[in-house]
């Protein structure tokens, strides 16, 4: 009986993976996979790129998503940004309108920013941000990355197993980004406050495009000129790389770990091994016999 079960369980999983390419077809392409950094059981964050994903983030999301979940001071930690103490500091004291208190008379106050503090939410609460936006509520972006998915079929997802694909998430931010279009000739007509999407689910998006060739100026090497084009593939990928640094600060550090722990439990196995021969070869030969 248990094993009929299963064999109409393995035929149902098979059938469910067969359908998946017309499943996925229906809700849209799936998002290019995206080379990064970041990927892989050794792979780091680029500095570089983080730097110039904050300065997307800063002047182009923030103006309307949250990412309060960070403070200041964690640009400067390991495995971030890279800035210096002096340089956080900086940019904390041009945010002056962080409200703290209650002072001696009772009342909230407003000062520069400090290190220790948020990121200030561009809008007090969600009513206040689905007023200023027709309706629609802009998600915090601080943890988009590990919060967005697709679902990549079958047999990709074995492979990913093996080869610890766990980029979903930042490939499908950059082809949202990277994908608003102008819609078919049989696609129906958009609505005030809609917007179509290639990658969106629907195709339908109330945030308008956000990101434009050359909004955003990057630091100039020393010839004068970018290190990297400033276009919207760029600035998708560099804000979406300082997306996924947001909702894992620590990925550095856990993969080192992980590391570290692999390679005790193989050198402990070793051990183990060659402790076992060297207590056995005292026995005598006949005894393994009986």
């Amino acid at each position: 009986m248990s094993l009929r079960l299963s064999l109409v369980g393995l035929a149902a999983g098979l059938a469910f993976a067969a359908a998946s390419p017309v499943l996925a077809a229906e809700a849209g392409p799936k998002p290019p996979a995206q080379s990064w950094s970041f990927s892989g059981p050794f792979g780091k964050f680029d500095q570089a790129q983080l730097q110039r994903g904050f300065k997307v983030a800063k002047e182009v999301c923030a103006s309307c998503h949250a990412m309060s979940l960070i403070r200041f001071r964690n640009l400067s930690q390991p495995g971030g940004p890279g800035f210096t103490p002096s340089q956080v500091a900086a940019l904390a004291a041009t945010y002056t309108n962080i409200k703290d208190g209650p002072n001696e008379s009772g009342e909230m106050f407003e000062r520069p920013g400090r290190p220790a503090d948020a990121f200030p939410a561009p809008f007090p609460n969600e009513q206040a941000a689905r007023a200023a936006n027709g309706g629609a509520y802009p998600p915090p972006i601080d943890m988009l990355a590990k919060a967005r998915t697709y679902t990549r079929g079958f047999p990709t997802f074995i492979f990913d197993i093996f080869t610890q694909y766990q980029e979903n998430g930042p490939d499908y931010i950059v082809a949202l980004l990277t994908g608003y279009k102008d819609p078919p000739k049989d696609f129906p007509p958009l609505l005030p406050g809609q917007n179509y999407n290639t990658y969106m689910p629907g195709h339908l998006i109330a945030m308008p495009k956000p990101l434009n060739d050359g909004q955003v100026e990057y630091p100039k090497g020393p010839d004068g000129k970018s290190p990297v084009p400033e276009t919207v593939e760029q600035y998708a990928k560099d804000v979406t790389a300082f997306m996924m640094w947001m909702a894992e600060p620590h990925l550095e550090a856990r993969k080192r770990l992980g590391f570290q722990v692999m390679l005790f439990l193989a050198l402990f196995a070793g051990l183990l091994y060659f402790t076992k021969k060297k207590i056995w070869s005292r026995l005598p030969e006949h005894a393994s016999t009986h």
